[in-house]
């Protein structure tokens, strides 16, 4: 598997979030407009993209909330790709940019109703949190955070 460092406009990236929303949306089901409009990727300028014999597999993104902190967004892993350790991966190598960038934490919001990504931050030691920012009022997400 080799990672990409990219930004939004990769073509890649876009092919998978527009994956990733077309999933989204058959899970959020009416909720799915109000967690839509968070999730745009115009301002995302550190994406990571995991390839497996030139194939994108699987992405992520980090983006700026505050001087020591970055939100993960848009982590997608393909259908047949997935139980395989991807995401993981992809969650380190987001950690590791953070790190280089100087930041120390990173937050994440998820949905009630995404238990394999629940999973995934548990088995990565990010902790639940409080809502934060657009999600405080959100009945249905889940907030984590990680010193990293």
């Amino acid at each position: 598997m080799i990672f990409s460092r990219t930004d939004a406009t990769n073509k890649d990236f876009i092919a998978l979030t527009k994956e990733l929303d077309a999933y989204l949306k058959t899970t959020d089901d009416d909720e799915h407009d109000f967690y839509h409009q968070f999730n745009g990727i115009e301002s995302l300028n550190t994406v990571i993209i995991a390839y497996h014999n030139e194939i994108p597999i699987g992405c992520g993104a980090i983006k700026h909330y505050n001087d020591s902190t970055l939100e993960i967004k848009r982590m997608y892993v393909t259908p047949n790709s997935r139980g395989k350790g991807v995401a993981s991966k992809i969650l380190k190598e987001l950690e590791q940019w953070s790190r280089d960038l100087k930041y120390t934490t990173c937050i994440l919001e998820t949905g009630t109703r995404q238990l394999e990504a629940i999973a995934l931050y548990h088995k990565n030691f990010y902790k639940q949190i409080s809502n934060y920012g657009p999600y405080n009022e959100a009945e249905n997400s889940l907030c984590f955070k990680k010193t990293i």
